[in-house]
């Protein structure tokens, strides 16, 4: 059934996931272990055994990504570890790659 004088519109909805950046970080050897473990599980939202294991790697090979999140969120959570490593006098060092 029609009304007369409505008129219908087409809208197109496009939806696009936002563009994802791979938090990078970087091994030292000053910033303790511990540390790392709780700013991964803190601020990244791993578990324990996920948290040393990615430790771990960063330990062993200088560099490991510990997730990927919009631009935004990157940036925020890479910011909030800066300045826990800061409060803690760490050189600890962490970077923002587009994944």
């Amino acid at each position: 059934m029609s009304l007369q004088g409505e008129t219908r519109e087409k809208t197109r909805t496009d939806i696009r996931e936002p563009r994802q950046y791979r938090v990078v970080m970087h091994n030292d050897d000053f910033t303790p272990m511990d540390f790392v473990v709780e700013i991964l599980m803190d601020i990244f939202r791993k578990d324990r055994l996920e948290a040393v294991h990615l430790m771990l790697k960063v330990h062993e090979s200088g560099r490991a990504a510990v997730g990927a999140y919009p631009y935004d969120l990157a940036a925020t959570k890479v910011q909030a570890a800066a300045v826990r490593a800061k409060e803690g006098n760490f050189p600890f060092r962490m970077t923002i790659e587009e994944a």
